[in-house]
């Protein structure tokens, strides 16, 4: 059982596709095992399979299967991993007399793999209810990976095919400089990338669309190389997440920053506002006397002015006046 220190999506995510064979099938599985959960996903790549259990349904379904079972879920739930996970792994070490596994195809598209061992000396039984995958669920454990290890398979063709154009530049220099080759089996023909792909086009497809009846072919520097692309993805993910977080709480403790500043600010301008009123009522004789000296017919207006400025002043008080009573 895996430990539950990341989420199980993550656990689940990072595990490579395994090939198994069961009941002739020829399959691509990958598990996660909890203390009491497990989820399993199948594929024969024309459709992909799963199944999520939890506690409470492992119970369940334990004493559906087991009638004279009376025992709580980790009682038995270890000895179901020992069991299932060699299986589901391809490795097989169990023989048939310890435990036997098989699959059916059911009519909806559903899959059942039945399980039957012994537990302390008698029959334990199990079954896998797996039923198609959603697509987004396809799309993160199987495409993205597999369309990334495309991807990445062939940058490194095109830098070998750089690599050799080089090699034949450097072979060639050597002969135009009297180097000989003095074993002729190791003479090889200059490499030409267009007439090298369409070659083993033609020669390795045939053999490889033949060899796909009988296995996927996920092999182990596959299943290294889809690890090392998902173990990347999640870690890139992880940290896009964490920036993302530290941005939120940067940005929320900018708000009181903003807020107090906002505040800070109108007092600031009310006192200002204030100072220059005060500035404008002290130098009003000032102002005024400049006015009628230099322009004498604004000495008419000026009164009403002040006049009508002071009347709005003067109204708000008598209504303040007048509510207070």
């Amino acid at each position: 059982m895996e430990g539950s220190g990341a989420p199980a999506e993550d656990i689940l995510f990072r595990r490579p596709w395994l090939p198994v064979s069961i009941s002739g099938c020829q399959l691509l599985a990958k598990s996660w095992f909890g203390e009491t959960a497990y989820h399993i996903l199948l594929t024969d790549m024309h459709c992909v399979w799963e199944e999520r259990m939890d506690t409470a349904v492992i119970q369940s379904r334990a004493q559906e299967l087991n009638r004279r079972l009376r025992a709580p879920v980790k009682a038995f739930f270890t000895h179901l991993c020992e069991v299932v996970k060699p299986c589901l792994a391809g490795v097989g070490s169990q023989t048939e007399n310890e435990v036997q596994i098989s699959l059916t195809r059911q009519e909806d598209g559903n899959i059942n793999m039945r399980l039957k061992s012994e537990l302390a000396g008698l029959p334990f039984y199990w079954e896998f209810h797996c039923t198609p995958a959603p697509v987004a669920l396809v799309c993160i454990q199987l495409v993205r990976p597999l369309l990334t290890m495309s991807r990445l398979l062939q940058r490194q063709v095109e830098q070998l095919g750089g690599l050799l154009v080089r090699k034949d530049a450097e072979i060639q220099d050597y002969r135009e400089n009297g180097a000989t080759l003095s074993r002729e089996r190791l003479q090889t023909d200059v490499f030409e990338e267009h007439t090298h792909r369409e070659d083993f086009i033609a020669k390795a497809l045939p053999l490889l669309c033949s060899e796909q009846q009988e296995a996927l072919g996920f092999d182990g520097d596959l299943q290294e190389l889809y690890a090392a692309i998902v173990t990347h993805g999640s870690a890139r993910k992880r940290k896009l997440s964490e920036q993302q977080s530290a941005e939120e709480v940067e940005h929320a403790n900018k708000e009181p920053e903003l807020v107090l500043n906002a505040s800070a600010g109108g007092s600031v301008s009310s006192e200002s506002a204030d100072g220059n009123e005060k500035q404008t009522n002290n130098g009003e004789p000032e102002t005024r006397g400049a006015k009628m000296v230099n322009r004498p017919k604004m000495q008419q207006s000026l009164p009403v002015t002040s006049t009508a400025a002071e009347r709005p002043a003067s109204k708000p008080k008598k209504k303040k006046v007048g509510l207070f009573r």
